[in-house]
């Protein structure tokens, strides 16, 4: 059984405040299970984007709930890309959820899976 959406993201934004970085939920998606979307914010006018990652491209390592893949191909990427393409996410499905976490140094604490 895979663990609500709503669930995993309260407990991601307190490991985050935990490791004291700060991040909020900018987007309320479906509780029981909205892709989830973290967008880790450089400070710099630029950002990383995290996505779901398909479930064809990797074996979750035992204890791993969710897998997280790059969704642009070149991170960081300018603040108005990642705008854009998050645009593009909640038209495609409107019950997605974005995070956003501050971090100069990019930290993200997902799991993530290789390409």
């Amino acid at each position: 059984m895979r663990l609500k959406s709503a669930l995993w993201v309260a407990a991601y934004l307190r490991r985050c405040h935990v490791e004291g970085v700060s991040a909020v939920v900018r987007r309320r998606g479906a509780e029981e299970a909205g892709a989830i979307f973290v967008r880790i914010s450089r400070l710099d006018g630029t950002s990383d984007l995290f996505g779901p990652a398909p479930q064809s491209a990797f074996d979750a390592p035992p204890g791993v709930e969710r897998m997280f893949s790059a969704s642009l191909a070149a991170q960081p990427a300018p603040d108005a890309a990642v705008d854009a393409y998050l645009v593009r996410e909640v038209k495609f499905d409107p019950d997605i959820w974005i995070v956003e976490v501050e971090d100069r140094t990019a930290r993200h604490f997902l799991d993530v899976a290789s390409s």
